[in-house]
C-alpha cells in the first residue's frame, strides 16, 4: 500500500512577488555594478585644459601690438631747440639733456636695421644731421676776438639721439694747408651730453671767444702761447659733433 503524497499548498500571490522584487533587485545590482566598472566616474574629466598662452610679440586682429608692462621706463622726452650746447675745455656742456634712451619693457619685436624708432633713441646718423660752423662776424679789427659755435638739424623725418657734449666737439681753425688752432689740444673738463634731435629743429651750440693763439699740446701750461697772424689773414673753422663733421667751413679775417 502506497502512501498517498499530501497536496502541495499553493504559493500566494504576495510571497510572488515578493521573489520577483528580489531577482529585480539583484538584476538592476549587477548592471550597475558593470556600468561603474566600464565608466570609471571621474577619472576622464579630472585633467582640465591647461590655458591657452598668447605667443610673445604676437598681435591680435587688428594688428595692434600688446600694450607695454606697467612700470616700462617711458620714451626720453624731445629738448628743447632753443638748449645750447657748451664750448669745448669746460665742464658744462650747456645742453639741456634728455633722458638716457632705455629700453621700454614691451613684448614687440625690435625693429629691423632699416627702420628708425619713432621714440629717439636711435642714434642720429651721419646722413642725417648737418653741423655748421659758426662765427659771430666775417671780419675782426685789431683786439676784437672771434666768437665761436655751431649748429646741427636733424634733416631726417623721425627724432634721433646725438652727443653733443664737449667730450664730442671738435674746433679746427686753418689757415691754407696748416692747423692753427685745434680745440682737444688743451681740453680740459669735457663731457658727454645726449641731445634728442627733433626732425628740422636746430640747436646751437653757446658761443665762446678764441684768443687768436696757436694751440699745441706741448704749450698748454704755457701762460703766453704764441699769437696767429693777423693784418688781414684769412682763416677757417671747422666743427664736428659726435663724430659728424661739418659740410662747410666759416672763413673770417683778422685785421
Amino acid at each position: 500500500m502506497s502512501a498517498t503524497q499530501p497536496p502541495r499548498r499553493r504559493v500566494s500571490q504576495k510571497v510572488y512577488r515578493r521573489r520577483r522584487l528580489v531577482v529585480l533587485l539583484g538584476v538592476l545590482a549587477v548592471v550597475v555594478v558593470v556600468l561603474l566598472v566600464i565608466l570609471r566616474p571621474g577619472s576622464g574629466k579630472a585633467e582640465t585644459a591647461a590655458p591657452a598662452t598668447a605667443t610673445p610679440g604676437a598681435t591680435d586682429a587688428a594688428g595692434v601690438l600688446p600694450s607695454a608692462t606697467p612700470g616700462a621706463t617711458p620714451a626720453p622726452a624731445a629738448s628743447d631747440a632753443s638748449a645750447s650746447t657748451g664750448a669745448p675745455g669746460t665742464g658744462d656742456a650747456g645742453v639741456t639733456p634728455s633722458a638716457a634712451p632705455s629700453a621700454a619693457a614691451t613684448d614687440a619685436p625690435a625693429p629691423a636695421a632699416s627702420e628708425t624708432p619713432a621714440d629717439g633713441s636711435a642714434a642720429c646718423a651721419a646722413g642725417n644731421v648737418t653741423v655748421t660752423a659758426i662765427t659771430d662776424a666775417n671780419d675782426y679789427s685789431s683786439g676784437n676776438l672771434p666768437m665761436l659755435s655751431f649748429s646741427i638739424v636733424n634733416t631726417g623725418s623721425q627724432p634721433c639721439t646725438i652727443n653733443a657734449g664737449t667730450s664730442q666737439q671738435v674746433y679746427t681753425i686753418t689757415s691754407g694747408t696748416e692747423t692753427y688752432w685745434l680745440s682737444t689740444d688743451c681740453q680740459t673738463g669735457a663731457t658727454d651730453t645726449l641731445a634728442m634731435l627733433e626732425p628740422g629743429k636746430t640747436i646751437t651750440s653757446t658761443p665762446f671767444a678764441w684768443n687768436r693763439t696757436r694751440s699745441s699740446k706741448d704749450s698748454c701750461a704755457s701762460t703766453s702761447p704764441p699769437t696767429v697772424p693777423a693784418g688781414g689773414a684769412a682763416y677757417h673753422l671747422s666743427v664736428s659733433v659726435d663724430g659728424i663733421a661739418s659740410t662747410q667751413s666759416a672763413q673770417f679775417i683778422l685785421e
